[in-house]
């Protein structure tokens, strides 16, 4: 079904553009070092899985819907800079409790939460599903097969590489902020980063254009 050129050219430009410094990629990097390496990890897990929706949507043409309606982009684009907000809001609120899911009784309920934190954000974000409608299908052979099966595959192996890559920067994140947040003012202030880190996504999100 893949074409070699094809196939290692997209893996080249996937890694690349995943390596690329952008919101998600700082926001697994906060979450590590904020909230320890496992966190990291989900968080990267999250942000990746996201990438199943929108993977979809390019591959079954639900995404044109965004790239064509300026209302439903809107709408899309107001939720996840909501969500943003909401997590600034979260962060100050709580930027005096201890830190650390290494340090938390109730790891997997952290985990589940922080998983859900990079999917939500993901799947909000329209600008993402305009990506995965613009990049997928350039790698896609009409005379190999179903196209939507096409680039479903190639949307898998892009979600195995974000966790792969944002996993690892995650984890090594988590290794140096764990030692830096056994200091309590250090904690509080990286707690307000995370804050302005929210707040800075979600007006770059709330201020994009759908072209």
């Amino acid at each position: 079904m893949f074409i070699t050129g094809n196939f290692f050219l997209f893996i080249g430009s996937s890694i690349l553009l995943i390596l690329a410094p952008g919101p998600d990629i700082i926001f697994t990097i906060t979450q590590g070092i904020t909230n320890g390496k496992r966190a990291g990890v989900w968080t990267a897990v999250g942000l990746g899985l996201g990438n199943i929706v929108h993977t979809l949507a390019a591959a079954f043409g639900i995404t044109v819907l965004l790239k064509t309606s300026q209302t439903a982009f809107l709408i899309f684009k107001i939720l996840g800079a909501c969500y943003l907000f909401y997590l600034a809001f979260k962060a100050i609120k709580h930027r005096h409790d201890i830190f650390g899911m290494e340090k938390s009784g109730n790891s997997n309920s952290g985990a589940l939460h922080l998983f859900a934190k990079g999917f939500i954000m993901n799947v909000l974000n329209p600008k993402v599903a305009l990506f995965f409608l613009a990049f997928l299908p350039q790698f896609v052979n009409n005379a190999a097969g179903s196209v939507p099966l096409q680039i479903v595959l190639y949307g898998i192996i892009f979600i195995v590489l974000v966790i792969i890559i944002f996993g690892l920067f995650g984890y090594f994140a988590g290794s140096v902020g764990q030692k830096l947040l056994k200091n309590e003012k250090f904690s509080s202030r990286m707690s307000v980063m995370s804050a302005l880190v929210f707040i800075g996504l979600g007006l770059k999100l709330a201020f994009a254009q759908s072209r």
